[in-house]
């Protein structure tokens, strides 16, 4: 009896697991399989038929053509601002983490506490804030309107005090100060080379927060010419007849082309997480052990 339990709690686990794997990969299979089709095959046929290499050339075609090449001018946007908002994110995260980790100063708690409250947020709470000051600022519907909020990362300055709290030892920075560096050079010598894994993993995350964010530069972007991939991709809905059928006088996008468009914003998150899944590993499991 009991061993047919354990069969029956293992069997219902695998099938429950398998049902959760198909949530997530069969849409992504459909999404694959779309630009190889027709409009009309993709909503009447099979959807995981297969359809022909002239069908993807002529989607990618027109969705890159469309309006002088708009999805690459949003995917050079989404670059610039996802890029310089990481570079100050880490200029700022890394000492900060260091700083809250081994530095003590009077409202160093304080300071911690807002972080933290401040990292629970929800982002959009912060949109209207973020906005009456790039407006003081006129700073609205320029690049740095986006880039400098982006570049306040509290998540990643939660992750670098955790990393340097717990996994770099208080003697090993006492005895870089006994033979004779001051603060900036056991910062730069011996903590920086040793956070290389949570800087690793502060990129991603940051990364993908960035590439992601819709909310922010939709409402500090009037322009679309200034669009990141995000807001482009509802923009291309508006040129879509099944989406909305009163677009006159836009070229038509379909189904197949919306693909594309998808799977060029999808790309570069799934290029980074492949290329860094051995320092995301080593950047999670930096602060789970204590020297």
């Amino acid at each position: 009896m009991r061993l047919f339990n354990r069969i029956w709690s293992r069997t219902a686990s695998y099938i429950i697991l398998l049902a959760f794997t198909a949530f997530f990969v069969v849409p992504v299979i459909w999404l694959l399989f779309a630009p190889f089709k027709t409009d009309h095959n993709l909503v009447f046929q099979n959807p995981f038929a297969l359809g022909s290499l002239g069908n993807l050339f002529h989607a990618a075609h027109v969705m890159f053509t469309f309006e002088d090449y708009a999805l690459l001018n949003w995917l050079k946007n989404s670059a610039i601002y996802s890029f310089g908002g990481i570079v100050i994110a880490l200029i700022c995260s890394i000492p900060a983490g260091y700083g809250l980790a081994h530095t003590q100063f009077i409202g160093r708690r304080t300071l911690l506490g807002v972080t933290l409250f401040v990292m629970i947020m929800p982002a959009t709470a912060l949109v209207l804030p973020l906005f009456l000051e790039a407006n003081a600022v006129h700073a609205v519907g320029t690049p740095l309107a986006v880039i400098l909020p982006f570049s306040f990362f509290p998540f990643g300055v939660y992750l670098a005090y955790i990393f340097y709290s717990s996994s770099v030892p208080k003697d090993l920075l006492a005895a870089a100060r006994i033979d004779g560096c001051n603060e900036w050079d056991v910062f730069r010598r011996i903590a920086l080379p040793l956070a290389r894994p949570i800087i690793a993993l502060v990129t991603f995350f940051a990364f993908v927060a960035n590439w992601n964010n819709f909310f922010l530069p939709f409402v500090m972007l009037p322009n679309s010419t200034n669009y990141p991939l995000p807001i482009g991709l509802q923009d291309l809905l508006s040129a879509t007849p099944a989406f909305n059928p009163g677009q006159g006088g836009q070229v038509p996008i379909y189904r197949p082309e919306l693909a594309i468009a998808t799977i060029v914003a999808m790309a570069p998150v799934m290029i980074v997480f492949l290329f860094a899944q051995r320092s995301l590993v080593s950047g999670l499991l930096a602060g789970a052990t204590k020297e």
